[in-house]
């Protein structure tokens, strides 16, 4: 079924607020009352470029939740769909703030991702609910994996991004859990290695542009 054009212009009125607009969080930044501790340079360099990639990979998550949520059959699969994605939006608010603190900017290349994240979701959401709620697992399984590397990659004193990353890394976890409980399929392996050679890629050069 095709979605209708109300939520045709709600979408596309949610991508110009991704790529457009400041996020908004609701919930306060994590680490905002931890100290800011002194980093050299080199480390405030390095930590905004790992914030960059994080913030892209939000703008891909919403990108991607949103297609789902587009084309999903099922009304209680979009409500989940559109859930994970409002978290999303706040982390897209925690990251940006971050950067702009270390003296860094997000990636000039949100566009294409976006793009290309939306038309993936609304593919996803096409091939019938369990494969949707499928996506969403792996999805969050590897994002929770690679923010776990930048727990490791960020200087040990940034704590304020480290607070960020790690309750993004939890929220992560949360989104999978309640796609397995919807009933998510297993994708196929080719599938699972697709998606991890694209977020390198999104990875390696979001980290320098």
């Amino acid at each position: 079924m095709l979605p209708g054009i109300d939520r045709l212009i709600i979408g596309f009125d949610r991508a110009l607020r991704t790529l457009c607009g400041p996020a908004v969080s609701l919930r306060p930044v994590p680490g905002e009352n931890l100290p800011n501790l002194e980093l050299s340079a080199a480390e405030k360099r390095h930590a905004a470029a790992l914030m960059r990639v994080n913030h892209s990979g939000e703008v891909c998550a919403q990108a991607l939740y949103q297609g789902q949520a587009l084309t999903a059959r099922d009304d209680t699969v979009r409500k989940t769909l559109e859930r994970a994605a409002a978290e999303e939006t706040e982390h897209l608010a925690w990251t940006a703030q971050r950067i702009g603190e270390l003296g860094g900017r997000v990636s000039v290349l949100n566009p294409f991702f976006y793009t290309g994240s939306f038309a993936i979701g609304a593919l996803s959401g096409l091939l019938g609910d369990k494969w949707n709620m499928g996506f969403l697992a792996e999805t969050e399984r590897q994002v929770e994996g690679h923010l776990d590397g930048h727990l490791e990659q960020l200087p040990a004193q940034d704590e304020k991004s480290r607070a960020i990353v790690a309750q993004m890394k939890e929220d992560e976890a949360r989104h999978a859990d309640t796609a397995l409980a919807r009933g998510a399929a297993e994708l196929p392996g080719p599938v699972k290695q697709a998606m991890r050679i694209s977020s390198r890629l999104m990875t390696l050069s979001t980290y320098r542009v």
